[in-house]
């Protein structure tokens, strides 16, 4: 399978997830946490599906200009939504069965959040400047 039917594929994936963890937090965690850990978990949701489009993007943008700097937004587009996301769901459900949150781990969630900015570093270098690197279009 072509990389990017790979990333395109992951995005659905992802997508679907988004979806199904924002219904989730609508319909079930509103009546055990706190507003500000509800907050907490729609941001995950939120970042989840912002990243989703951006990881379709380059998905679509792969198949015309398969670099390494496009393959690098991928992967840091995957693993910071994982990593970012991934933390604030788990601080919710530890803070919902009353163990406190991540504690000493908090600092994973920036970690994640910069695997996301870099996503949209290498997505932006991933992207030629001008025509004549565009494979001659």
């Amino acid at each position: 399978m072509h990389k990017n039917r790979v990333y395109v594929r992951a995005a659905a994936i992802m997508g679907g997830l988004a979806v199904m963890l924002g219904a989730f937090g609508s319909h079930f965690l509103g009546d055990i946490l706190k507003p500000e850990q509800l907050s907490a978990y729609q941001t995950g949701v939120q970042y989840q599906l912002y990243h989703v489009f951006a990881l379709f993007i380059v998905g679509l943008l792969y198949k015309r200009y398969h670099n390494d700097n496009l393959r690098k937004a991928a992967q840091f587009f995957i693993a910071g939504t994982i990593v970012f996301s991934g933390s604030l769901y788990l601080s919710t459900a530890l803070n919902a069965m009353e163990l406190g949150g991540l504690g000493k781990w908090a600092f994973v969630t920036p970690v994640g959040g910069l695997m996301l900015i870099l996503g949209w570093v290498y997505l932006l270098i991933g992207v030629p400047a001008n025509r004549s690197d565009s494979d001659g279009d």
